[in-house]
């Protein structure tokens, strides 16, 4: 199983910036994607941003212009920038990675609490 370090999180004011980091180690395979997601209560993961190993990136909706994310394959890290936050940012960001083979596999990091306060 593939190890993930999160770094980031914490509380910050409205308009606000914070960074995460996300380190992957014990990878056997190949990495198609790693990035966030946000997890509510009884619901499923919510994209929050990817980015393949080649950098392309994928955002949710709600985060496109105020989130980017970035990547340093020799690291096998991802980095979130996320600038202009709002209150309803506030949630728990979880660290996916997503790789192969024999099979397109996902493993999650503890997850880190962001809140969006005054």
């Amino acid at each position: 199983q593939v190890q993930l370090v999160e770094s980031g999180g914490g509380l910050v004011q409205p308009g606000g910036s914070m960074r995460h980091s996300c380190a992957a180690s014990e990878i056997t395979g190949n990495i198609h994607t790693m990035g966030w997601y946000l997890q509510a209560p009884g619901k499923q993961h919510e994209l929050v941003a990817t980015i393949r190993t080649g950098g392309t990136a994928s955002y949710g909706d709600s985060v496109k212009c105020r989130f980017t994310i970035s990547n340093d394959n020799a690291q096998n890290t991802v980095y979130l920038q996320m600038n202009s936050l709002k209150p309803e940012n506030t949630a728990v960001y979880y660290c996916n990675v997503r790789y192969y083979p024999p099979r397109m596999t996902d493993d999650w990091g503890q997850g880190t609490q962001v809140t969006v306060s005054s």
